[in-house]
Formats: C-alpha cells, structure tokens, sequence
C-alpha cells in the first residue's frame, strides 16, 4: 500500500447532542482511490465534512501529509490541497459556469487569469461545460451540474479530492462519463476518497475500500477482495455488489 495521504485516527464528530462519528480509523493511500462505503446513516458524508472542517472534530486526530489539520479552519484545510465536492454540488445557480469556475481558482481573480491549457484538459473530460460557458449554472441539467462540481474542484491542481456520491441521480451514459474523468485524475496521481451507493463506479474506481456502520470504519481493505467475496458484502452492506452492476 502506499504511504498514506490522509489518517484520521480515534476521530469522534458530535453535533449538539448527537454523536455521529465514534472513533473512525482511516488511512487514504496516496495516488489511488479509495471507496467510502456504508448504509445511509453510517457516517460516511459526516466524515468528509469533519475532514473539511465543516463539523469539528471533538475528538481524535486527522492528519494530512503528516500534518494534523483538525482545529482548522475550512479554508485553510483548503489551501493545502484538498477539495471537496458535496452530495448537494455547492454551486452558486445564478452564477455563470465561468463565474463558478473562477470563484474556485484561487490563482485567477477575472477569468483571462484562468490557466486555458488545465481548462482545456477540463473541457475535454466534460465539453458540455464548454458549451455553457456563459449559461447560468442553474439552468444546467443534473448532470451537467455535476461536472460542473467536479470540475470546479480540478480548476487547480488538488492534491486529494473528497467527493460525496457523485452519481446520484445520473443517468448510465453520465455515470460512464464520470467514471472517465475520475479515471483520468487517477492517472495523474490525485488522490480521492469517494463516497458512492453506486456499485459499478465502486468497482470501476476503487483501489481500497473502507465500510462505515454505526459511525466506525468496520472493514478496509482492496476494493478486488470485497468485489469477490458476496458473503462479505451481505455481512457489512446486506446486499450484493453482484447485484447492481
């Protein structure tokens, strides 16, 4: 396995009276993809957000590059490479794609100071984008809006992505074309942790896998050797990843 990018260790999340994350252990590779895996309620989406910042940590240690960032401010965690990419997208509907976009750069303050040969290469992952340049981002389809998402995440280079449920809602060729552009930022090394309840881009992306029950990492190990042992899946998913590709 490679050296890690990201470990929580002993992290404990409480928002108001309710304790979400009970002592997570996870160790990101660095240069793969790891699958974030769990019923609804595991954990999984309030584990990118403590990450981020967004919900403190009350508990336990998060480190990046060896460096602890809990205690941290969401922007700061931000400057040190991480993106990330809520369920809910994040964007600004009455704002251009290209206004979207610019609000992302954090090297660019007019949209001439945009680095064209990285926009280029984004626009070959989704051309929709360029196409609705100038479209505000509330009139994109479902789709459309989660490229822009994703996309808004890669304008600069990141050193890991955090991305939750991508897919949802998307239709097949959508889906296909996500799993693509992912595939291309695997390539080129970027780490991420991907939260998905779709099971063919699990298994097209994943390197490792944790499973999240209860507010706890309950399994981690490679995304192949959950892939091909049915009974493992029924015990910690209760279904079949057989079943949904």
């Amino acid at each position: 396995m490679s050296d890690a990018i990201l470990q929580l260790r002993g992290v404990h999340t409480h928002i108001g009276a309710y304790h979400l994350l009970h002592g997570v252990d996870l160790q990101v590779p660095e240069g793969q993809v790891t699958m974030l895996l769990g019923r609804n309620g595991a954990g999984k989406t309030t584990t990118l957000r403590t990450v981020m910042g967004l919900w403190a940590a009350s508990r336990g240690e998060i480190r990046f590059r060896g460096q602890p960032i809990q205690g941290r401010e969401t922007p700061d965690i931000a400057q040190l490479g991480i993106a990330y990419v809520p369920e809910s997208m994040g964007l600004f509907t009455d704002l251009t794609v290209q206004e979207n976009m610019l609000l992302a750069a954090r090297g660019a303050r007019r949209a001439s100071e945009l680095d064209t040969q990285r926009l280029d290469w984004i626009f070959g992952l989704f051309p929709a984008l360029q196409k609705f340049w100038l479209y505000p981002a509330g009139k994109l389809s479902g789709g459309q809006k989660q490229m822009l998402a994703v996309a808004r995440a890669i304008v600069e280079p990141r050193a890991l992505l955090l991305i939750d449920e991508p897919s949802k809602g998307l239709a097949p060729s959508i889906v296909n074309n996500l799993i693509g552009a992912l595939r291309e930022l695997k390539a080129q090394r970027t780490t991420i942790l991907l939260v998905e309840q779709n099971f063919q881009v699990a298994l097209a992306l994943g390197d490792s896998v944790a499973v999240m029950d209860d507010g706890r990492i309950v399994h981690h190990g490679a995304m192949a050797e959950l892939a091909a042992d049915p009974a493992l899946q029924q015990r910690l998913l209760g279904l079949s990843l057989g079943a949904h590709q």
